[in-house]
């Protein structure tokens, strides 16, 4: 796929990885004893972000068929994610990097300091009947929380790519690669693509190491069905409707999802009044004034 020239400047590919295997996927005492924020890779997430560097370095490269290509990193403050990102760099040589930036607003979600497993078991379940996006977790943060802080890092990637604080060279396609979260990297893709609170509650976390691939299509929309198939799509919860909308955003042209606003409102009202509906009501409106005028003469 050639990016139009006009389209440059953008971000070929944004690519989201949620951290290798770690010692709490593994065991949940560890939250216990340890910080979450200080929970390592297991051996076997070690060797899952190695195999995942050489991956998303042949979905960059498109198998070796391409050379001009960057990337930037953006990384949680977390052990586990700074960890995959270490061994993800193992498959990129120094100049195709551009740079890398811890980014703490795109951290793991908030579950409290220390925590008791039982309590935990008993408070998850109680997320999952009062739903996963809004409960807040004691001491902690809900998905809504996170989707705040990282509404707030969009805003400000988004003015790095405007003034180009990346220093990328327009003649190279450039990746940002976001390591983070499951959770974190949902809530960024419903940001993105204007999913609602159901669509949310609808997705599957990401594995460990699992990618989502934006890339950026003809007309200026990013789209995960450029890369990915829509059985991958179903697998991750996507209804047929979001998988629609991400098929259009492949070869859409930039801002014309306002025009397929009708498309949307669907999700949100049962009926709305038609165009017609609108002409009887001025004309009531134009009726009712002139009785008016015809009083007052």
């Amino acid at each position: 796929m050639i990016q139009s020239p006009q389209y440059k400047a953008l971000p070929k590919r944004i690519i989201l990885v949620r951290h290798g295997e770690s010692e709490g996927n593994l065991d949940r005492s560890a939250y216990t004893t340890t910080p979450d924020y200080k929970i390592p890779l297991t051996q076997q997430g070690i060797a899952q972000a190695k195999l995942a560097g050489a991956q998303i370095q042949s979905v960059i490269s498109e198998n070796g068929r391409s050379n001009n290509w960057k990337i930037y990193f953006y990384v949680s403050p977390y052990e586990r994610t700074r960890s995959t990102l270490r061994e993800i760099g193992r498959s990129f040589s120094k100049k195709r990097v551009i740079g890398v930036r811890e980014e703490c607003r795109v951290r793991e979600q908030d579950f409290g300091n220390f925590q008791v497993e039982e309590r935990m078991k008993v408070i998850k379940e109680t997320r999952e009947r009062f739903g996963r996006f809004f409960y807040r977790f004691p001491e902690g943060e809900s998905a809504a929380d996170v989707y705040d802080r990282v509404s707030n890092f969009l805003e400000s990637l988004w003015r790095d790519i405007d003034m180009n604080r990346l220093h990328n060279d327009p003649s190279d396609d450039l990746n940002l690669i976001i390591i983070s979260h499951g959770l974190t990297s949902r809530v960024f893709l419903m940001k993105w693509f204007k999913w609602s609170v159901e669509q949310f509650e609808l997705l599957n976390n990401f594995g460990n190491c699992e990618c989502r691939v934006m890339q950026l299509g003809l007309g200026g929309e990013y789209s995960l069905a450029i890369h990915h198939t829509e059985d991958e799509l179903q697998e991750w919860g996507l209804s047929p409707d979001m998988i629609a909308d991400q098929k259009w955003r492949a070869n859409a042209t930039r801002g014309d999802w306002n025009e397929r606003c009708p498309w949307y409102l669907d999700a949100f009202f049962d009926c709305l009044a038609t165009d017609s509906d609108d002409s009887v009501e001025e004309d009531t409106d134009d009726s009712l004034e002139e009785d008016i005028d015809d009083l007052i003469v």
